[in-house]
């Protein structure tokens, strides 16, 4: 029998499907597949697309927050590389890859700059090639790998090979802490990943929160991600600060995520509908 996927779900998809492997497990929602049906890809299998309109249905506002999730994004890389000069990015939890990923914003500024990419999901391995094909050859890379494990990251080849860790590394863990149990030490993960990197490094984090949502709404969504293959953990800003120990903020801090150098500021009613945290950090 062959290894790679043939047909069905595979041909809506971006990807060749005889060119994916059986291991990928479709018939179990992923955060990374449905985070890409909330932006409007269309890398994501039924068992995503169903978690996803329950959560839709429970929070409405899950699209608007992931789309404003990738602005920040967007924002924070040109910050860490236009104004911060970092050269260097380690992006965990990346997800799939979509317009206006980290190293697309990122060489709109130096062409030059060395990505490395890291997530559990094979489905980003799958779209290496299709990343590279835009000329981000050499300066960007791939990893599958599970930020729970912070030390084999660090320790990986493709890494070292990758981030000269004796200069300053931006260090982006966007929309991923949330899906790390409390009792897998999310703070000890961002403090390994901290002591790997020197002075001048950059933290970039965004999280999901409940502070401006009502309980019902957080039940529904720990309900329905309960059955994903990760939950989601909300939480609160005292909570989210801390993983920000050792860090210096810079303005305006860990605030509202649409507040976080926007171009145009955002409205009451925008604000209303993102429910994440945004921070931007240097390690002094």
């Amino acid at each position: 029998m062959s290894e790679w996927n043939q047909g069905s779900e595979w041909d809506q998809t971006s990807v060749k499907p005889d060119r994916v492997p059986r291991s990928i497990d479709i018939t179990r929602p992923h955060p990374a597949r449905m985070y890409d049906y909330y932006l409007g890809g269309k890398d994501n299998f039924a068992a995503d697309r169903a978690a996803a309109d329950a959560a839709l249905a429970a929070a409405p506002d899950m699209a608007v927050t992931a789309r404003a999730n990738r602005a920040f994004l967007g924002r924070a890389v040109r910050y860490v590389t236009a104004e911060a000069g970092i050269r260097q990015i380690l992006d965990i939890g990346t997800g799939i890859p979509t317009a206006g990923n980290t190293h697309q914003v990122a060489h709109e500024v130096d062409p030059s700059i060395r990505v490395v990419y890291v997530d559990n999901d094979p489905m980003v391995l799958v779209h290496a090639n299709a990343l590279m094909a835009d000329g981000s050859r050499g300066t960007t890379s791939v990893i599958q790998a599970d930020l729970r494990d912070p030390a084999e990251i660090l320790a990986l080849p493709q890494v070292r090979d990758a981030i000269d860790f004796d200069e300053p590394v931006a260090l982006l863990l966007v929309a991923i802490l949330h899906f790390i149990k409390d009792a897998e030490n999310p703070g000890e993960i961002v403090s390994t990943l901290r002591e790997a990197l020197p002075k001048g490094s950059h933290l970039v984090l965004s999280h999901c929160t409940l502070d401006f949502s009502d309980p019902e709404t957080g039940d529904a969504l720990r309900e329905i991600y309960s059955r994903a293959t990760a939950p989601l953990v909300p939480r609160t800003h005292a909570e989210i600060l801390a993983y920000f120990d050792g860090f210096d903020l810079v303005s305006p801090g860990l605030v509202h995520l649409p507040s976080w150098r926007p171009a145009v500021p955002p409205t009451a009613n925008h604000l209303s509908r993102v429910h994440f945290y945004a921070g931007v950090a240097q390690l002094s």
